[in-house]
């Protein structure tokens, strides 16, 4: 038997509630509510649940820069209603055909951030032009688009250009955001400049008047990708801009890199439980993790989680990720600052899209490009830097994510989605949800209200506070856990959110409700 630790920080007592959304045409949910407004007008002025993905992905650029942009990768998984099936895109980053794993030698000392791998000299691979891996997000955007949306690329652009040349909403979320990072933003000019003006984090001004950041240079990229097309970014002057400005500061990315980039549609993993069949990505994603812990999990008797469900959640957690880690050799990232971001869309026509995608990092590189205003992901950083290992540094190759989304199928019809932004926090996070929905019923709302844990920690798990004494000691007996939040900062439960279609063909999506800025959207 474990014990239960006392939590280092007394628990926030804030009673929060964040309602479901119900759309008669549609229903766009994003961890920024203008980005998710974006989408919902995608699908009123005749698009679908892809196309609202995706320029709600786009918004997000400027809206939520720290997570995702231009300069990331992800994955999206989407029942496609005129397919009558699941897709994946795959949309991940790669690193540099012209990386060099010398260029990433070891200090001895273990390292900061994130993963836990040994500390590399200078911090290579966490910041600056050497931590850059080949972008996917606008092929994978484009892709989504051109195979499975109605709306023509340009207008998928056209609110990104508009919100980018107004410029960022300064919120107190941009200002602790930013604070956290001030360090390293500090240590590359253009970053400083868009992000610290004066040196210090923007704050938002104490009265109703609005505050809002210039992008720099990003609003004249996004007009170009809109002019030019997705292959714009891999293969016109835009590539030939960020090839530049990546090896004039001593990065490796080059001109084949982005022209050689391309997403691919694959088939998901298929995982029946009970009425469910969980579609999750394959390979290099916690898609083979989540099922992992299925395989595990038994039948549950409860008609509502109860202690039981809480030890069986955890033991089947624990048993995955020692699988993982024994198979991949992934460790540390307490993912304890949410880095990544996710959006959830439906539509009357039973499309339903979960879209995960990320720079790596809070603001990835934390470096902004100086001629066309992009901010850089910091991929690298995904690769042990440890020779000889399956996830070691290598040139060409993918490295191991932690993304999960996952579209839930009930007799061949779409029924509910789940995806979440956290690091290694994501998949237990979306499989509890899963579970919520699928075993005891619960609309997405509440699913997503509801107390969970977290053992991507292994030997050391959390537990909601909310949770009682004797779901507590379960969870203790599989493993030492400590309970904590639910809070805002640090997001200890991944920051999740999901939509589904209703039996009268409705849709619905609902948001976690400790995420301050997220928000649903309705058409």
């Amino acid at each position: 038997m474990h014990g239960t630790t006392h939590s280092p920080i007394p628990l926030e007592t804030w009673h929060i509630a964040k309602p479901a959304g119900h759309g008669r045409k549609g229903v766009v949910v994003a961890q920024e509510i203008e980005a998710a407004r974006v989408g919902a007008d995608m699908i009123s002025t005749g698009g679908n649940a892809v196309d609202a993905a995706v320029a709600t992905a786009l918004a997000l650029t400027v809206t939520e820069p720290w997570m995702s942009g231009l300069g990331g990768g992800g994955f999206m998984v989407a029942y496609i209603a005129a397919e009558r099936a699941v897709r994946v895109i795959d949309f991940a980053m790669v690193a540099p055909a012209a990386l060099e794993p010398s260029d990433y030698p070891l200090t001895g000392a273990a390292g900061a951030e994130m993963f836990g791998w040994p500390q590399v000299e200078g911090d290579a691979n966490i910041h600056g032009p050497k931590s850059i891996a080949v972008p996917g997000s606008v092929a994978g955007y484009g892709l989504a688009g051109a195979t499975y949306g109605r709306k023509p690329w340009a207008d998928l652009v056209a609110p990104a250009i508009a919100l980018a040349e107004r410029g960022h909403r300064v919120t107190w979320w941009t200002t602790l955001q930013v604070a956290a990072e001030a360090d390293l933003l500090a240590r590359y000019p253009v970053s400083s400049a868009v992000w610290l003006p004066g040196g210090l984090p923007p704050s938002m001004p104490q009265d109703a008047t609005a505050s809002f950041l210039s992008m720099g240079a990003l609003a004249r990229s996004l007009r170009m990708l809109a002019d030019e097309g997705p292959q714009g970014f891999y293969e016109g002057a835009l590539a030939r801009s960020m090839v530049h400005d990546v090896r004039a500061a001593g990065g490796c990315l080059s001109d084949a890199d982005l022209a050689g980039y391309s997403a691919r549609i694959v088939e998901p993993l298929q995982l029946p439980r009970g009425e469910a069949v969980y579609h999750v990505p394959r390979g290099l994603t916690a898609g083979p993790t989540f099922a992992a812990a299925l395989r595990q999990l038994p039948h549950l008797e409860s008609a509502s989680p109860d202690p039981g469900t809480y030890g069986a959640y955890a033991a089947a957690l624990v048993d995955a990720y020692r699988q993982r880690l024994e198979r991949l050799g992934h460790s540390g990232d307490d993912g304890s600052r949410s880095c990544t971001t996710h959006i959830s869309t439906a539509d009357a026509d039973g499309n339903l899209v979960m879209l995960t995608t990320t720079l790596l990092s809070p603001f990835g590189s934390r470096m902004v490009l100086p001629d066309s205003g992009i901010l850089m992901n910091n991929g690298i950083n995904w690769f042990d830097p440890r020779p000889g290992g399956p996830n070691s540094l290598a040139p060409g190759q993918r490295p191991l994510t932690n993304m999960c989304p996952m579209v839930a199928t009930r007799n061949g019809a779409p029924w509910f989605g789940y995806g979440a932004s956290g690091g290694r926090k994501i998949m237990p996070s979306v499989f509890q949800l899963a579970s919520f929905t699928n075993d005891f019923g619960m609309e997405v709302e509440t699913a997503l209200a509801h107390p969970r844990l977290d053992a991507s920690g292994i030997d050391t798990l959390v537990h909601d506070g909310r949770l009682d004494a004797a779901t507590a000691a379960a969870i203790a007996a599989v493993a030492p856990s400590t309970p904590w939040g639910p809070t805002s900062f640090p997001s200890m439960y991944a920051n999740p959110s999901g939509a589904a279609i209703t039996a009268g063909g409705g849709c619905v999506g609902a948001v976690h409700p400790y995420s301050p800025v997220s928000g649903v959207a309705v058409a």
